[in-house]
């Protein structure tokens, strides 16, 4: 991995910040491992970089394949002085596949977008002389441990026959078709992780603790104390499907450690996010049951969790005494989410100390929905959100809860971070894990209804701003042109709404003419996304300039009403903002100001 590049400054850089914010994360956790070379001071600025660009491979193997042990994934990395032009390898035994990595990464903003790896680096790969046991290079020169690692678990793999190899390219490469790339490895399907798939497929999903979803996982289950067998079973017949229901008891331990690694992708069927700053009340209840109880109150307090399953199947003979295994595939928490996130938290907690104690002897009720016959996404879907309204009781589910899954928000989501590297907040609690790693800021998410304020707003229509729950009462079903354009603005209105209302509050109720003087100066800035003193001045004085003759140029919207006191009576002279906003006049004016400020001529783009 080479890093010579200029240190040219590029904007929008928040993504990027976001992205060096997890990498210094992911270094360090190598200092409890004491990989060294992670983790040079600030002053030694290539050994720093290089830091970076390794822990850039960590990333994609902690995403792509759910590896969240530092040390694992160290081990799977092979960049070092003659590696072959492969930078790391992994073996996915579940999938058939072993997959052959080259990273190019870019330290600064402008060229981890701009600059692309050369098609020379690409040819440096001598995949097919390490596949065919080759152990030094064309020059001679004998390929470093890790690359004679990866020789012998390939040839440790019985049935590798089945296998296929895909290479991995963490790069930009640009107008480079698919037979060339495979001309350049040799006859190798390659995937390209450019810096766009790099922020959707790597940054977003760690930002939002929703990266590595679960195809299976297996719980040990103790059934010393279980008189009546492992568990309780029966067929449900419903109008979407039939489904077997598991019921039974497990460590809660388990639960915590499914939680921890899985987080939000776990939850995608669950109408919210991990809460953590929600049901405090009832986090605390659980915190006090797992750390102040050395028995099992746990079991007997807790409602316990609802997962639903493709297929699930218990091992009672598993060759350990008073123990059996519970393994449930493609598994999504549909109640219990904010008991399995509470219980993550203690146990990432209580082991960062090293005493896992507290979780002796806990159990938790689990319940187990095995949809057993296929069925649609929709009747699926409908199914689970039924079971969640019936279940949920610690935290009752809300109605914009239910809507955050639409496809509609998805879309406003991934829009609105590719474009600014905002974050929209389509389900509470959903970026707790980025805020609690500090890889982001509270400044950088978008509270889902005052993005809706902001959206109807950047188009104009300032008498929607003020209406209530604007998040449940869109009626945006999907995005045309003209909406992506609306989106794109809305960035900047929110840097004018933090700048011009002067709240600190993400969704505190603002008059209409703070959010016409944000209309305005969406105009004024275009696409310019550096907001000055100087620009809220100008904002500022434009609408100055527009209200002093809104009650000469418009009398009907002009009224006069008697106001009382204790010692006389006056009649004033009332105009009416909300009529304004709904008449035609106010885009009109707001459009003619602007213009009329900056001396342009001809129309502005609404």
């Amino acid at each position: 991995m080479k890093n010579n590049e200029s240190t040219h400054a590029h904007t929008p850089k928040e993504k990027y910040e976001i992205l060096i914010k997890i990498l210094d994360t992911i270094r360090e956790e190598s200092r409890v491992s004491g990989h060294k070379r992670y983790t040079p001071s600030e002053a030694e600025e290539d050994r720093l970089n290089n830091a970076r660009a390794r822990a850039y491979i960590h990333l994609f193997l902690k995403v792509m394949f759910g590896i969240t042990d530092f040390s694992e994934r160290e081990r799977w990395i092979t960049d070092d002085s003659y590696d072959g032009g492969i930078d790391a390898y992994y073996i996915d035994k579940e999938t058939k596949q072993i997959f052959l990595i080259q990273s190019k990464f870019r330290t600064t903003n402008k060229n981890f977008e701009t600059k692309e790896i050369a098609l020379s680096e690409i040819l440096q790969m001598d995949i097919d002389r390490i596949l065919d046991g080759e152990t030094h290079d064309e020059e001679q020169n004998e390929y470093n441990g890790k690359i004679k690692q990866l020789q012998r678990e390939i040839g440790r793999i019985d049935d590798i026959a089945r296998y296929k190899y895909r290479i991995v390219i963490l790069a930009n490469l640009n107008g480079v078709s698919s037979q060339k790339i495979r001309n350049l490895t040799g006859g190798y399907n390659a995937e390209v992780f450019d810096f766009k798939k790099s922020y959707e497929k790597l940054v977003f999903p760690v930002v939002s603790g929703n990266y590595f979803a679960a195809s299976e996982i297996t719980i040990p289950v103790d059934i010393s104390n279980k008189s009546s067998g492992t568990k309780i079973s029966y067929t449900v017949t419903t109008k979407a499907n039939d489904c077997e229901i598991t019921v039974l008891f497990v460590p809660a331990i388990e639960i915590a450690k499914v939680m921890s690694k899985y987080k939000n992708s776990i939850l995608q069927f669950n109408p919210r996010s991990h809460l953590e700053l929600e049901g405090q009340q009832v986090n605390t209840a659980i915190r006090n049951t797992i750390e102040k109880t050395s028995t099992n109150e746990l079991a007997l307090f807790n409602n316990g969790i609802t997962i639903i399953s493709d297929e699930t199947s218990i091992n009672e003979k598993v060759g350990i005494k008073y123990q059996a295994q519970l393994l449930i595939k493609n598994p999504q928490i549909i109640n219990g989410g904010q008991t399995s996130y509470t219980l993550s938290k203690i146990y990432e907690e209580q082991k960062e100390s090293g005493d896992l104690t507290v979780f002796n002897n806990k159990e938790i009720l689990l319940k187990v929905i095995t949809l057993v016959t296929n069925t649609d996404t929709q009747a699926k879907l409908q199914l689970i959100d039924e079971i969640s309204n019936a279940t949920n009781k610690q935290t009752p589910v809300i109605t914009a809860d239910k809507l955050a899954n639409d496809t509609i928000h998805k879309k406003i989501q991934s829009v609105l971070f590719e474009e600014s590297g905002l974050l929209y907040e389509r389900k509470r609690g959903e970026f707790a894990d980025g805020l609690h790693n500090k890889y982001i800021s509270e400044q950088q998410i978008i509270e889902r209804n005052l993005f809706f304020r902001l959206f109807y707003c950047c188009k104009g229509l300032i008498e929607l701003t003020n209406q209530k729950r604007l998040f449940q009462r869109s009626e945006l079903q999907e995005l045309n042109e003209q909406d992506t354009i609306v989106i794109k603005r809305v960035p900047n209105a929110y840097k004018l709404y933090e700048a011009l209302t002067s709240t600190k509050r993400k969704n505190t109720k603002v008059s209409q003419t703070q959010y016409a003087k944000i209309y305005i100066g969406t105009l004024l800035l275009g696409d310019r996304t550096n907001i000055s003193e100087q620009d809220l001045d100008h904002i500022n004085e434009i609408w100055t300039d527009l209200e002093n003759n809104l009650k000469k140029k418009y009398p009907n919207f002009t009224s006069k009403k008697n106001k009382t006191t204790s010692d006389s009576s006056n009649l004033i002279e009332t105009f009416s903002y909300r009529s304004y906003f709904r008449s035609k006049f106010f885009l009109l004016d707001a459009k003619d100001g602007v213009a009329k400020f900056t001396n342009t001529s001809g129309p502005l783009s609404k």
